[in-house]
């Protein structure tokens, strides 16, 4: 989706990640992934009216790299630990009390060259600690009455070394949301909730002359929510959702009140058109917000219309779209610290998506193309121009083939992506060169000696393409006047990744295919 979410959801500039987890497990399982960078152990417990879940992941890419040359110089290649746990308890007729929590950490160290002077080398080290937990419950409170709620706990630090200067970087935060929903009739719905967002954030750093004292920036943001929403049944064909969120920040006491919309037409069984307005906004990011926290939000207004048709196994939607993006960060003379809200967009593009594995037996294969036209004026863009994350044309076909005489499933995997901008210091205008197009054509094979046991190989990019993402210029023009230049590629032209997953259960059918 991109974008036009429901009143309840804020905080997000161009989508909202709505998090639904499962509901009770229902069988124990145990599983296990020995893989080529690292392994990990999953474990689900069943009880009556309860069940626990945990997983452990450890990745370290130093064996694999010490094998494949890596045009990145590392001292330290990635490696991480990662932890997640899970308890669901079922309260009542109805009630469901969840919990959740996931812990990693993960390090990587890697010297960048001087473009001019390859001899000349930068270290970079970055040490990442993030944590997460939530709790939530939900529960019947009558015929025609239901609540659901819950809250969470973020931290996230960052300790970042460039060559002997270090950085740190904390936020921790809290989440708190409570949602009632009534049911008036059997064609009128309606939902009423709060939520409070609270994040604390400090960055510190010493000055190239190490004195005692660091240098700190620091803030606190508080964001207080509330929405009400209907959605009205006019009758089995169509159905409209309207809405208003509103919502005051703390740190820079602004209140603001978005309205959304969404209308949906069914003329038949299968399709549907639907429509969807709103106003969305997101607060500014934490690197211009250290340094100027007057800055208010930045600001997205969504049209977007859709087609899709559901028939068993295949889906086809279509979907066109049109933002206008309003209070983007805007700095001059290269100083984040003099920015303002004054930056401005647009985008509009249409999106494809088609999938079907009813077709062909043992076949599943989606299609999805986008096409993308944008501009803005923010940052320290000299005027409006295409951003250079920005790419017009998206393409990508999936393959999915489970042959039965070997089993074993086969994937196919190819991606085209258009250039996308750059400036060259050695040209006059801004962003106006493109890189060369990816492609990428990769593969993988599963083979399943036992149902429980899965043997996976994959390979990315398998004909050798040489993708380029960019270009890195130096800070300064040589003798000649041009400035130096050096493409940024691939670490590697491929990637070559074996696994081993083994799934323990009562329940012989179920593996860890459908993840691969």
């Amino acid at each position: 989706s991109t974008g036009g979410y429901s009143a309840e959801y804020g905080q997000a500039l161009s989508s909202a990640l709505v998090l639904n987890s499962k509901d009770k497990a229902e069988f124990n399982q145990t599983d296990i992934g020995i893989l080529s960078v690292g392994a990990d152990v999953a474990h689900t417990q069943v009880w009556d009216r309860a069940s626990a879940s945990g997983k452990v992941q450890y990745t370290n890419l130093t064996p694999y790299f010490n094998l494949v040359d890596q045009r990145v110089d590392w001292r330290t290649p990635p490696n991480s630990i990662e932890s997640s746990g899970a308890y669901k308890q079922q309260t009542g007729r109805d009630g469901l009390l969840k919990f959740f929590g996931n812990y990693n950490h993960s390090n990587l160290a890697t010297y960048r060259h001087d473009i001019a002077q390859p001899d000349l080398k930068v270290l970079t080290d970055l040490d990442n600690t993030y944590g997460y937990g939530n709790a939530s419950y939900q529960q019947s409170l009558s015929d025609t009455w239901s609540v659901r709620g819950g809250v969470s706990y973020n931290y996230n630090g960052n300790k970042v070394k460039v060559g002997a200067v270090p950085f740190d970087e904390k936020e921790n935060g809290t989440h708190t949301k409570v949602v009632f929903e009534n049911s008036l009739s059997d064609r009128i719905e309606w939902r009423v909730g709060a939520e409070s967002i609270v994040r604390d954030y400090t960055a510190s750093t010493m000055a190239t002359n190490f004195q005692a004292t660091p240098l700190s920036l620091n803030f606190r943001e508080a964001i207080g929510a509330s929405f009400l929403e209907g959605e009205w049944y006019t009758s089995k064909h169509f159905v409209s959702k309207v809405g208003a969120r509103a919502e005051h920040n703390s740190l820079n006491s602004q209140t603001s009140i978005d309205p959304r919309i969404s209308l949906a037409y069914k003329p038949g069984k299968f399709g549907q058109y639907s429509f969807a307005y709103g106003i969305f906004r997101q607060s500014t990011k934490n690197e211009f917000l250290r340094l100027n926290t007057s800055l208010g939000p930045e600001r997205a207004e969504h049209f977007i219309l859709n087609y899709q048709v559901v028939t068993g196994n295949q889906t086809f939607r279509v979907e066109t779209y049109y933002k206008r993006y309003m209070d983007l960060v805007k700095y001059s003379n290269g100083n984040p610290a003099q920015s303002n809200n004054n930056g401005h967009g647009f985008a509009k593009g249409v999106e494809l998506f088609w999938r079907d594995n009813r077709t062909v037996r043992n076949v599943d294969y989606w299609v999805s193309y986008s096409f993308l036209e944008t501009e803005r004026d923010y940052l320290n863009f000299p005027g409006t121009a295409v951003p250079t994350f920005a790419s017009a044309h998206n393409f990508s076909f999936v393959y999915k083939h489970f042959i039965t005489p070997i089993k074993s499933q086969l994937g196919l995997t190819y991606s085209f992506t258009s250039g996308r901008p750059y400036t060259n210091p050695n040209g006059t205008e801004f962003n106006l060169d493109r890189t060369p197009t990816y492609q990428d054509l990769s593969a993988n094979i599963s083979y399943l000696p036992r149902n429980w046991l899965i043997i996976h190989f994959s390979c990315t990019n398998l004909l050798g393409r040489d993708n380029i993402f960019g270009y890195s210029y130096a800070a300064t023009p040589g003798a000649d006047g041009i400035y130096a230049s050096q493409p940024i590629r691939q670490p590697a032209i491929r990637f070559v990744f074996l696994a081993v997953f083994i799934t323990i259960s009562k329940n012989k059918s179920v593996n860890q295919l459908p993840n691969l």
